[in-house]
């Protein structure tokens, strides 16, 4: 946190940006600062607030907050949302040329000193699924802008339309499966999408096909996937994210050679705390500075 909080003093020079290191100073903070960031609040100090109008989570989701304390507080929080879409949508580009070109192949087969041909396909011409249109999903379908690729989106509501060619809703996931050649999960997790890539979606995706998680580990059925990568019912997977999170050691996924893993850190690049920091400078400027005369950044909407 010591990076974030240099480019919060670089960007609020005007104000006092304070880390709190102990316990004790995050009390005192709380107690007595306009503005919080961090990845989680205490229930308790909440009531200790005194000056507390802005909690910046520095996390993009917010379900583990206590959200419904914070308002009646009078709290507004605001998240990370957006921040790891540019990093996320790169690695996301980077599994679908790995499976394209059947590089992972090759690498395997360097490792052992082989030197053979591999036969790969190209990502030209091939549908990219995409399910979730916020700012990831947004970002990867931005960069296959060029690869001349049909891309199809699937969002809570598809009257908005989206950047894809074709936009489905999830009560028709299956026709849109059944089009995909690679499946990107860029979508929350909620009670919709829990599950959302089951052994009947899998029976519709095409043995040829590949899927990516970058959403959440959830979203996929995890042993509906590893039946499916057994039995070749798709090609592959790359999967940032993984229900358990971390996998034991003795997952059965380990040992898969059609199975790509990560370990959660696709958005995870130099850029993180600069594009928080330049959010929050941007909030607090808003809140304190300029009267709240415009709407904030990133703020969290209850249902």
């Amino acid at each position: 946190m010591t990076d974030y909080a240099d480019e919060l003093t670089a960007r609020l020079p005007d104000h006092t940006v304070r880390l709190a290191r102990t316990p004790d100073a995050e009390r005192d903070l709380v107690r007595h600062a306009p503005v919080v960031t961090g990845n989680d609040i205490d229930r308790d100090l909440l009531d200790r607030a005194e000056k507390l109008e802005l909690f910046a989570c520095t996390f993009a989701g917010t379900d583990h907050l206590p959200l419904d304390a914070l308002a009646d507080h009078g709290v507004t929080v605001t998240n990370a949302s957006g921040i790891h879409a540019p990093g996320i949508a790169e690695q996301v580009l980077g599994y679908l040329l790995t499976f394209a070109r059947r590089l992972h192949v090759s690498w395997e087969r360097n490792r052992h000193g082989v030197c053979r041909h591999v036969q790969s396909t190209e990502l030209k011409g091939s549908t990219v699924t995409v399910v979730g249109l916020g700012a990831v999903g947004t970002a990867v379908v931005d960069r296959l802008d060029g690869f001349d690729t049909e891309t199809i989106g699937v969002r809570h509501s598809p009257a908005k339309g989206g950047p894809t060619d074709d936009v489905f809703g999830y009560d028709a996931i299956h026709e849109a499966l059944a089009r995909t050649d690679y499946l990107v999960l860029a979508c929350p997790l909620t009670d919709v999408t829990r599950h959302l890539l089951d052994a009947e979606a899998f029976a519709t995706l095409e043995p040829s096909s590949v899927v990516v998680n970058v959403a959440r580990g959830p979203v996929v059925d995890t042993d509906a996937l590893v039946a499916a990568l057994r039995t070749s019912g798709i090609r592959g997977a790359a999967l940032d994210v993984t229900d358990p999170e971390p996998l034991p050691t003795d997952h059965p996924l380990w040992g898969l050679d059609n199975a790509l893993l990560t370990p959660h850190t696709a958005g995870h690049t130099p850029e993180h705390w600069p594009r928080l920091a330049s959010i929050l400078a941007g909030n607090v400027r808003t809140l304190l500075d300029d009267g709240d005369e415009m709407p904030l950044e990133n703020v969290v909407q209850r249902d």
